[in-house]
């Protein structure tokens, strides 16, 4: 699943492609997608910006917001209105181009909403702040509450926002702390690294296209920070640190990397 620095790429792509575009016509192939009501409202709506909040998409329309969520596979392009794909299933007929959304496991979503409700109302009003602006002391008091493991915390948007399973291996193995670490153990400066990590891993991954995994992909850049990964993926090879072999558990079910020497319990 894209995260934060995925999200923030498609976001530039869109607004090159997209911005100041007006909605002359939607094509809807798969209804639970996009109901009619909706295709009906965003027709005529001009695009006048692309914002990004977490793992969502936010397109500033006229007179309503369109938060749209990549989920798994979802991916959109511009190209040949005559030529479609079978799983291009939201087809957006703009100015003078075609811009598609298309996604292999039809997990994506799309929320349409008054823009004074846009964050008071689910999705979005769910969501923490991004580790860019969320406070130190209200991160602290969250994780305070928790017995879980940290790497499950780094993963609830409700806590910090645009956070998946990639990142959150790649920021507690630079912050040196293991994934099992229970979450209210954990100091106020461990706290202060994982922000300040964070930020750095999620910086950096934006300016090099995000991380390529899988079958994601940006239609604008290739994700190299795949290429500057330290633990993700890396189960048994060397660490670039110690030359422990990273290990690789299930925290919640998910995937989990790490390096024992470095990430000591």
């Amino acid at each position: 699943m894209p995260e934060l620095p995925e999200v923030f790429v498609v976001s530039k792509f869109l607004k090159k492609e997209a911005k100041g575009q007006t909605i002359e016509d939607i094509v809807v192939r798969y209804s639970k997608m996009m109901d009619e009501s909706m295709r009906k409202k965003l027709i005529g709506q001009t695009i006048n910006d692309i914002e990004t909040h977490g793992k969502y998409l936010i397109f500033k329309l006229t007179d309503y917001d369109l938060i749209s969520h990549l989920r798994m596979e979802g991916k959109y392009y511009v190209s040949d209105p005559d030529v479609i794909n079978k799983h291009d299933h939201v087809i957006f007929y703009l100015t003078d181009k075609v811009l598609k959304y298309n996604d292999v496991r039809k997990f994506g979503t799309f929320d349409l909403r008054e823009k004074s409700q846009t964050y008071k109302i689910p999705p979005l009003s769910k969501l923490a702040k991004e580790p860019f602006e969320i406070d130190l002391d209200t991160f602290y008091a969250a994780i305070k509450k928790r017995r879980s493991p940290i790497k499950t915390i780094l993963l609830n948007q409700g806590i910090i926002a645009g956070i998946g399973n990639i990142y959150a291996d790649e920021i507690l193995f630079q912050a040196k702390i293991h994934p099992l670490k229970i979450a209210n153990t954990l100091t106020k400066k461990q706290a202060q690294t994982i922000i300040a990590s964070s930020i750095d891993i999620l910086t950096r991954a934006i300016k090099k296209g995000g991380t390529t995994i899988f079958s994601f992909k940006s239609d604008e850049e290739v994700g190299w920070f795949t290429q500057d990964l330290m633990v993700h993926t890396k189960a048994n090879e060397p660490c670039k640190i110690c030359q422990t072999k990273i290990g690789k558990i299930k925290v919640n079910g998910r995937s989990t990397y790490f390096c024992s020497h470095c990430q000591r319990m």
